[in-house]
């Protein structure tokens, strides 16, 4: 074992096994948040521009953020999302396009209704109502939930809130810059039910996944120092062997 084979072979282990060491304490840095979002931070409201920009991804302690902006509805972009569950009843949100920038707009979930005759209902009132007039919205930021292809039967039908979905059914889109989140607004327009949206539950401290992952890369570099030693052993063993039987044989 103290062959100069065997000790370069003991070095090569130690190196990956600090480099293993190292992602291990990456992992494990990760797992623990020593600097933790206060309780019911969620709760502050908040102006949209401070939370997130068009185009960006929601940062993980704003989900569910409260946030208040104002801006001006679009005509003829109020529209029905299928599957919204209130208070597990399945329904569907009327939508619409919030400009609340020079050509920068968000998708607001503005109200929820029971059934699509009642969402079209109201999405129609909507466009006679408020299409075109200046608007502040307070609600809640949610992330895209991503995009799902229509039915055969109407290929403007949407059951996900999705902003890249709607922005294909959107009018004066030239050129606009689109938040990825959406609004879910507060408090509905008469026309409809306020959607419930109650306050997200406040992450935990510690990630075990990422725990778990640190002692996985424990085990990885103990795994390296077991190889060298079961390579130099068993090469020790058939040496040993070996010579025994030369000095039978002798």
């Amino acid at each position: 074992m103290l062959r100069a084979r065997w000790i370069g072979v003991l070095i090569a282990c130690l190196v990956v096994a600090g480099v293993f060491a190292f992602l291990g304490q990456w992992q494990l840095e990760r797992a623990i948040d020593t600097d933790p979002a206060p309780v019911g931070i969620t709760e502050d409201v908040r102006e949209l521009r401070d939370v997130v920009s068009p185009g960006e991804y929601l940062p993980e302690p704003y989900v569910g953020q409260r946030v208040e902006t104002t801006g001006t509805w679009i005509a003829d972009d109020f529209l029905v999302v299928s599957a919204r569950f209130n208070d597990d009843v399945e329904g569907y949100w009327v939508t619409g396009q919030l400009r609340v920038a020079e050509r920068t707009s968000i998708a607001v979930a503005l109200g929820w209704a029971p059934d699509q005759e009642s969402a079209d209902a109201a999405a129609s009132v909507l466009e006679q109502t408020i299409a075109g007039t200046e608007s502040t919205v307070l609600g809640r930021i949610i992330s895209d939930e991503g995009t799902a292809l229509p039915t055969k039967d109407d290929p403007h039908s949407m059951n996900r809130m999705s902003p890249a979905m709607l922005l294909g059914q959107w009018h004066d889109i030239e050129e606009l810059s689109v938040y990825r989140t959406y609004l879910a607004a507060v408090d509905a327009p008469e026309a409809l039910i306020d959607i419930v949206s109650p306050a997200p539950e406040e992450l935990a401290t510690v990630n075990w996944l990422n725990v778990f992952y640190a002692l996985e890369w424990a085990v990885f570099a103990g795994f390296a120092f077991y190889i060298w030693y079961r390579l130099a052993k068993d090469r020790w063993e058939l040496e040993v062997e070996e010579f025994e039987e030369r000095a039978t044989a002798a």
